[in-house]
């Protein structure tokens, strides 16, 4: 089960089979049925947790009730409420599963203990903070600069084969468009292949 989280972290840094060993007796594995939630709006998160199988979406519902995805998680990716996780503060999000999942969940403690055994860990995980920041910056800039059809491509990008998996109407969400907009814009890429 700890497949794509090994390959994850030989892709930035290097650990021992021994050290991978010692990483493994710090998550949980957990398995989700599609539509079961991670984490509830209003809870404290208490897990980072890595897809090993499925795929994971983050959101939130605005005072008008419309809902706003802010994430997808695909296999090799970690979803969290990063602030709430960190801070011990009540989550904004609700995180469910979009599919059966199995998941790695670690809790702040295992977190801290894991980077303080085995410092390639910690580097890791900054590595993560440090592209998760990017990708959030490229996100802000995405949504204030970018046509929909530019933000459509880049999903595909950035998720492969997400488009074939999701809902059409969850892509729309994520991409701040409305499910007809998106209708349009598939149309017109389509169109153009």
């Amino acid at each position: 089960m700890f497949e794509q989280l090994f390959k994850s972290i030989q892709e930035k840094v290097t650990l021992t089979q021994d050290e991978m060993e010692v990483c493994k007796t710090f998550f949980i594995p957990k398995k989700l049925r599609k539509k079961q939630t991670l984490l509830q709006e209003g809870d404290i998160c208490i897990y980072n947790a890595f897809v090993e199988k499925g795929i994971m979406r983050s959101f939130f519902i605005d005072e008008k009730g419309n809902e706003h995805i802010v994430q997808f998680a695909i296999e090799g990716w970690w979803i969290t409420d990063l602030s709430s996780f960190l801070t011990n503060t009540n989550s904004i999000y609700t995180i469910e599963a979009l599919e059966d999942c199995e998941l790695l969940l670690f809790t702040t403690e295992a977190r801290e203990a894991l980077m303080e055994k085995i410092p390639m860990f910690e580097r890791y995980q900054r590595l993560l903070l440090q592209n998760a920041y990017i990708a959030n910056q490229a996100r802000i800039n995405s949504a204030l600069t970018e046509t929909a059809e530019e933000k459509y491509i880049k999903l595909g990008i950035a998720y492969p084969g997400i488009i074939k998996r999701v809902p059409q109407h969850m892509i729309a969400s994520y991409l701040g468009l409305k499910p007809e907009t998106l209708s349009r814009v598939r149309k017109k890429i389509s169109n153009r292949l």
